[in-house]
């Protein structure tokens, strides 16, 4: 990925967006993908999950190579 705000960027974002880590997954970064899947998906049993799904798609959007 070529930095912030790059097309890359904005789709990992989109992608972190339908569901939280997938974008860190598309950009590599494996070990911030399964926290923020595990997290959300525990989260959203005391439905705060929606505070990973914001949080994942700033992380993926803002991710500098």
């Amino acid at each position: 990925m070529s930095g912030q705000g790059s097309t890359g960027n904005v789709l990992c974002a989109l992608a972190s967006f339908l569901y939280p880590g997938l974008g860190q997954l598309f950009q590599g970064r494996i070990l911030a993908g399964a926290i923020f899947f595990f997290m959300a998906t525990a989260l959203w049993f005391v439905l705060l999950g929606w505070i990973m799904h914001i949080w994942a798609t700033v992380d993926a959007a803002l991710f500098r190579t």
